[in-house]
């Protein structure tokens, strides 16, 4: 089987993919998750015109010369209005986010004030008309358009949606992916291995990549090397509604890889399998109705590559939300070797240089079971297939991982 492009592959991987369905969701909840419905105030912000200060709410009029004094004929505080109008001569006590009584044009701030043993307030710097004051719809009116469709919900847009008096929003459902790791030689963190057996470690990387775009992981734990076992746990993803599964490891063509014959079994059409790229060849991809299926290799920096070329991708779709590789031109400092057929990602630490540049050194060894080496890194240089040897000073391209 020839092998097959990586930018092909991810074009295979991502046709058809389109967001999941919506849910209601309260607004505490809502952080995170991407907008089914555009988000349009049902208030006005502020609601009435609201002092914005501390002070005294007066009439312009009565304060053009200073020192000035007032009587003081009331007090509104914040939640409270003042029952009554402000007259020539007169001032309101007001605070913050308190309604502007009528008749008032002005809020001086109490800085700018002495108040008197009789009760009244003088007035001691100018101020001008209409300052201090947040007038009715400031921010926004009854029936503005304040968040699109397709909005990625931060702390800023929640906190909008909730001061315009919505209690829930319509989301987007996250994306749920299954993780399943295959092999007898694995056990779970914390066991006591024997002599031929290993750590399970690359499924908690994949559901770290899965949740920083916003998907949400259902972790099948591991499942030994025997074709109904595998077909099983493939069983049981498709009936919990996993919109993604991915198998770690048994996706090449030992005797024991049964992952293939346990997805054909379980009604799988295999779309592609094999791809032209280092680490993280004998990947398969797979579809059976609206599940997406993903077999990754066992090396665990393979699966970790896999998972932010591929299902980074596909899981960011599922979700509605943008996304676009993080890829920049870069300089080498160190010169590398001609490349054969398979496009290479090659760790390597990127630095930010003080003219702008970013400079690009690549780790020594690149073997695909290094996971120290592969937390270190922060970018991958791409070697794209049959690239010439390059020399140190040579532009290169990186994906920056972080």
């Amino acid at each position: 089987m020839a092998l097959l492009p990586v930018d092909q592959a991810l074009q295979r991987l991502l046709d058809g993919a389109e967001p999941a369905d919506s849910e209601q969701v309260s607004i505490g909840e809502a952080a995170g998750r991407v907008l089914a419905e555009e988000v349009r105030a049902l208030r006005p912000q502020p609601p009435f015109d609201a002092s914005a200060m501390d002070g005294y709410a007066v009439r312009a009029a009565d304060i053009e010369i200073v020192p000035v004094t007032l009587d003081v004929i009331g007090q509104a505080p914040a939640g409270q209005h003042f029952h009554g109008m402000v007259g020539p001569g007169q001032a309101v006590r007001i605070f913050t986010g308190a309604p502007v009584p009528p008749g008032a044009d002005t809020v001086v701030i109490q800085e700018n004030t002495r108040l008197l043993d009789n009760g009244a307030v003088e007035i001691v710097e100018l101020t001008a008309s209409g300052r201090n004051i947040r007038l009715k719809g400031l921010d926004f009116s009854t029936g503005d358009l304040l968040l699109e469709k397709g909005w990625l919900l931060d702390a800023g847009a929640v906190s909008l949606a909730a001061a315009a008096n919505h209690p829930t929003l319509s989301v987007l459902r996250r994306p749920l992916l299954a993780i399943i790791a295959t092999g007898d030689e694995l056990l779970p963190p914390g066991s006591e291995p024997g002599p031929d057996q290993i750590i399970a470690s690359n499924g908690y990387g994949v559901a770290a990549i899965a949740r920083s775009v916003g998907a949400e992981v259902l972790d099948l734990g591991i499942v030994s090397d025997s074709l109904p076992a595998i077909s099983s746990r493939i069983r049981h993803a498709i009936e919990q509604r996993a919109d993604v599964i991915v198998t770690l490891g048994g996706a090449s063509v030992g005797d024991h890889d049964l992952t293939h014959d346990a997805l054909v079994a379980e009604g799988m059409t295999l779309g592609f399998w094999k791809i032209a790229m280092r680490p993280g060849k004998p990947l398969m991809f797979g579809r059976r109705g609206t599940t997406r299926f993903l077999g990754f290799p066992g090396n665990p920096v393979a699966s970790l590559v896999c998972s932010h070329l591929f299902l980074k991708p596909l899981l960011s779709r599922l979700g509605g939300r943008a996304f676009s590789q993080d890829i920049r031109d870069a300089v080498l400092d160190e010169p590398m070797a001609a490349n054969d057929l398979r496009q290479d990602y090659v760790r390597a630490m990127l630095h930010d240089e003080p003219d702008g540049r970013i400079t690009a050194t690549p780790f020594a060894t690149q073997d695909s079971s290094m996971l120290k080496t592969f937390s270190q890194a922060n970018g991958l240089i791409i070697r794209e297939p049959f690239a010439p040897a390059a020399e140190a000073g040579s532009i290169c391209k990186v994906l920056r991982l972080r």
